[in-house]
């Protein structure tokens, strides 16, 4: 997050000086549950299964064979839900009519929805919300890893390191149009120091005195 708080400051930093630190940026990330504090002293406490703290449903829900977030962050998704899971009456429920309603009955709520999606598998469930609930496997990392997507945009790339040979690694996630960054592997310890050093104007003569006493 201090990455990205630094992108938009090298932005800035072309019309001004610019400061960004990792305290102020994890700081900044707190966003408005830091204005309940600051303005009610409300001090927001962890919910269970990473529930949104006024959003609901919101959270993490177990499926026939893993899990599932569902994030209803706008008041038309929560009826797109109730008819994908085939109860479009909860839609009408006054327990669950808005986004207060709901977060005033989020217990209730989560029980009715626990009852249903546990009935079917996350990929059938992805399938049945595709286009209309916003929603998300949970994945290992095998599966992360191992999804299509990620071979199809690239992020995996394969290198050739002179002692391990050829391997695969993590492309970097920072791309330009129509250009590849350089897949190489990190250089060897010592490998550049003696190119570096000619290029800063040392001779051969005191580049071989560094050699011979240890210090290159």
């Amino acid at each position: 997050m201090a990455g990205l708080a630094l992108a938009a400051a090298l932005a800035a930093a072309l019309v001004r000086d610019v400061d960004v630190s990792l305290f102020d940026a994890a700081l900044a990330s707190t966003n408005y549950l830091a204005t309940w504090y600051l303005n009610r002293g409300h001090a927001q406490q962890r919910l269970p299964r990473s529930a949104h703290p006024s959003l609901t449903p919101c959270q993490l829900y177990q499926t026939a064979d893993g899990w599932i977030f569902i994030m209803c962050n706008k008041e038309k998704f929560w009826p797109a839900l109730c008819r994908a899971v085939g109860r479009p009456e909860w839609a009408g429920d006054p327990r669950f009519a808005d986004f207060s309603a709901r977060l005033a009955h989020r217990d209730e709520l989560n029980e009715l929805l626990a009852s249903e999606l546990c009935k079917r598998s996350t990929a059938q469930w992805m399938e049945a919300f595709s286009g209309n609930v916003p929603a998300a496997p949970v994945l290992d990392l095998a599966r992360a890893l191992d999804n299509p997507f990620v071979t199809e945009c690239g992020a995996i790339q394969t290198l050739e390191h002179p002692q391990a040979g050829r391997f695969r690694a993590l492309a970097p996630p920072v791309r330009w149009a129509g250009e590849r960054i350089p897949a190489r592997p990190a250089p060897a310890l010592g490998e550049h120091t003696f190119a570096v050093l000619r290029a800063l104007g040392y001779e051969e003569r005191r580049i071989a005195a560094l050699r011979e006493t240890g210090i290159v």
